[in-house]
């Protein structure tokens, strides 16, 4: 019961002091005094400005696992609990995350248990995985503070995750269930970004309208062009497509001669995203062309698709058939929600175990932590059954390992990131 309470009021504290990415100082602090309290001696490594990383002590055994929090809060200024000056609020759940992992960190130290487990652990608690407050983002790109919009990417980028052979995530699950749950297998999709500046030529709108070449209409033809696409769109890769006008300076007495249309491509496949991209380009150099205007385009990296471990979501499924705790399990049910788990994925296997027990719409404006047992006890010490069921049953030939300047190329591929 104490550890219980200790644990959600951590959980609390987070909640309602909720920072967005890159600035979660107080969160970071809470996670490194809780840390220095169990572990004095602990030796804790600082990244991407608020990361903290530090594994167990004892020499370092064949395999090494990295168990993984996510710090950062949502942008939702509507949120009934969202930081008033700032806008972030805790509607994706990420505070129990942190919770969670230092209830596993306790219950680990003490008694030493961890020694009993034939692989090491390493903790890592990881800034900005929400991919929003881009302009502050973007001004820590351009000073050279970093490099990637997203915390895991700009932990690779610094050889964080470089010791160690596959990640062990968590997450909120969306929805109401009404049994105590957890999910294994849930694919993400990942994600990039299209600017699309139509240009065209001003002209009076009633005077001369032949004179001008409407930057709206090459637009419209652009979207007509990708609604009749959607048709051979590959279903299986779950994909999305969501195009926005951005920016425009059209007024009803001009012929409008520029306007900025933006879309996500969302796609459970790297390569098929690159097909839907080029796609999108051609529709978009093709609807220009035809009525006599121009087209600049820009193309930003998000994340990479997510593909959970099959091999060691085995573990966790037969650690949730011993443990009469937790009534459902949940698999196989792959969305179009993105995460850079999938950036992660890329280099080592992972996986991200699911668990209930919210209220309200996740990303929403009333999603908050409910059965606070489950949450804040059960499911931590489901956890450690996890690591004690992988114990001596983990086969290295299963897992692979990339570096990061084989990610790199591949994001850069994917139109991502000029290094700093």
């Amino acid at each position: 019961m104490e550890k219980f309470k200790e644990i959600f009021s951590i959980g609390e504290e987070i909640y309602l002091n909720p920072e967005l990415g890159f600035k979660e100082n107080h969160t970071s602090n809470i996670v490194e005094n809780y840390v220095k309290k169990y572990l004095p001696q602990v030796k804790i490594e600082k990244f991407a400005q608020t990361g903290i990383k530090f594994n167990l002590p004892g020499e370092r055994k064949d395999i090494n696992v990295a168990v993984i929090a996510e710090l950062d809060g949502v942008f939702a200024p509507s949120h009934f609990h969202a930081d008033c000056k700032t806008g972030a609020a805790h509607n994706c759940g990420h505070h129990t995350q942190v919770a969670i992992m230092l209830h596993l960190f306790r219950s680990l130290v003490e008694n030493e248990e961890y020694k009993n487990l034939d692989f090491s652990i390493g903790f890592i608690f990881v800034p900005a995985e929400e991919y929003l407050d881009l302009d502050y983002r973007k001004k820590l790109k351009e000073d050279g503070v970093i490099t990637y919009f997203g915390g895991k990417a700009e932990g690779m980028k610094d050889g964080i995750f470089d010791e160690y052979d596959f990640g062990i995530c968590v997450h909120a699950m969306g929805g109401v269930f009404p049994q105590r749950s957890i999910e294994v297998n849930c694919d993400l999709a990942g994600f990039m970004y299209k600017n699309y500046k139509f240009k065209g030529k001003a002209a009076h709108a009633g005077f001369a309208p032949s004179a001008g070449v409407n930057a709206y209409s090459i637009s419209t033809l652009f979207n007509v062009a990708l609604g009749m696409y959607r048709q051979q769109i590959d279903e299986k890769y779950l994909v999305r497509i969501n195009p926005v006008v951005l920016h425009s300076n059209m007024g009803v007495n001009v012929i409008p001669n520029e306007i900025t249309v933006g879309t996500d491509i969302r796609a459970h496949s790297a390569e098929y995203m690159i097909k839907l991209a080029n796609q999108l380009d051609n529709m978009a150099k093709g609807s220009a062309m035809a009525l006599g205007g121009e087209v600049e385009i820009e193309t930003n990296m998000g994340y990479l698709p997510f593909i959970q471990s099959r091999y060691l979501s085995t573990f966790v499924k037969s650690a949730y058939e011993k443990f009469e705790e937790i009534k459902f399990c949940r698999d196989e049910t792959p969305i179009s929600a993105a995460g850079d788990i999938g950036d992660l994925s890329y280099i080592i296997p992972s996986i991200q175990i699911g668990y209930s027990g919210f209220k309200g719409t996740i990303h929403g404006d009333d999603f908050i932590h409910e059965d606070n047992e489950y949450i804040f006890s059960i499911f931590p010490q489901f956890l450690m059954s996890v690591l004690k069921e992988m114990s001596g049953k983990i086969d290295k030939s299963q897992l692979y390992k990339k570096s990061y300047e084989e990610y790199k190329k591949t994001i850069d591929i994917l139109g991502g990131n000029d290094e700093k």
